[in-house]
């Protein structure tokens, strides 16, 4: 992988020198509301910090411009499809613009809940049952054979959105409907009763880490789009009031289900514990929020590390993570002849 000399955080060069960047924010997905207020965020931290930093809409701009403007990395604050799905992470690979997170194939499997939990699944951690569905009368059927309560939700789409708990056989034909208005795929998975806890990772590349757990208590355990952004009746313990065990299990399989999939640099996995206290991996999300209901840094804070640093550390990560072939380089084409 090509990785890129990174302005150090603990040197005396300075955070200038990231250079001039483009915080990536807003873009065309159902998200785009809560990107624009995590790029704010984003934006305003690292202007504090002394960085040459700039917004950046996706929706408004050609992603030509970051060439043609002289960015020299991206903080990617997007979320949703075309912004966390590989898609802008492929251009920037062709732009030769580093950038922010997981790679392009990471970002791509780690949206798709269905290709995530295959692969859970082939490296033995951790994931509830689940069927894809594609009618109401499959829906149906996903009940009989997985046995209800299920979840029912869009193959790619984030925060909760199409999501519903379905506890009656009759409700399965309305949660497919509903989750096929977000995404053409839809997936049953069996509802894990019990507590919901989240886990984030950051860190250099390939030596990442798991920061404290935090355990979600949202009213009536319905942590939906409304009360992850909207509300402030939901109750966020940090560190998470688990045994010491449970809390380096949930920690342990957390970093791995990140790692199994190719993600970097930072990012955050959900978990639900069960009645008997066993962790059961939800979904990964690979450019979590940065709003002030956001959970990436409430983890953080309780490591002792500030919004300000937190976003700095993210940033330093920046690279690309496709190296270019020789001959791009070297004048040859791919069969080795002169161009």
């Amino acid at each position: 992988m090509a990785k890129p000399v990174l302005a150090s955080l603990n040197g005396t060069a300075g955070r200038a020198d990231f250079g001039k960047v483009a915080v990536m924010m807003g873009g065309v997905s159902a998200e785009r509301e809560i990107s624009l207020r995590s790029g704010s965020m984003v934006l305003l931290a690292l202007n504090r910090q002394g960085v040459h930093a700039f917004a950046f809409d996706p929706a408004d701009r050609s992603l030509a411009d970051l060439v043609a403007g002289g960015y020299e990395r991206v903080f990617i604050a997007l979320h949703g499809r075309f912004g966390e799905d590989g898609t802008v992470q492929g251009a920037l690979e062709m732009l030769r613009v580093p950038y922010t997170g997981a790679g392009v194939q990471a970002s791509a499997v780690a949206i798709d809940k269905l290709a995530t939990k295959r692969i859970w699944q082939s490296h033995g951690l951790p994931t509830p049952g689940f069927e894809l569905i594609d009618s109401p009368e499959s829906a149906v059927q996903a009940w009989q054979e997985l046995g209800g309560p299920l979840v029912v939700k869009p193959v790619r789409e984030g925060s909760t959105l199409g999501l519903s708990k379905v506890m009656r056989i009759e409700d399965m034909a309305g949660a497919w409907r509903l989750a096929a208005g977000f995404h053409d795929q839809v997936m049953a998975e069996q509802m894990i009763t019990g507590r919901e806890v989240t886990v984030a990772i950051l860190g250099t590349p390939g030596q990442e880490r798991a920061l404290p757990v935090i355990e979600i208590r949202a009213p009536d355990g319905n942590y939906d789009y409304q009360h992850k952004y909207f509300t402030d009746d939901t109750q966020y313990l940090c560190p998470a009031p688990l045994p010491e065990a449970l809390t380096a299990r949930i920690q342990d399989i957390s970093l791995a289900a990140f790692q199994s999939i190719g993600c970097e640099g930072w990012g955050r996995v959900d978990v639900m514990i069960d009645e008997q206290d066993e962790p059961w991996l939800l979904e990964v999300n690979t450019s979590p929020g940065m709003t002030d209901h956001s959970l990436v840094p409430m983890a953080a804070a309780a490591e002792g590390i500030s919004y300000d640093e937190l976003v700095c550390q993210v940033l330093e990560t920046a690279a690309l993570k496709v190296a270019m072939p020789s001959f791009a380089t070297s004048g040859l084409t791919p069969s080795g002849e002169s161009s």
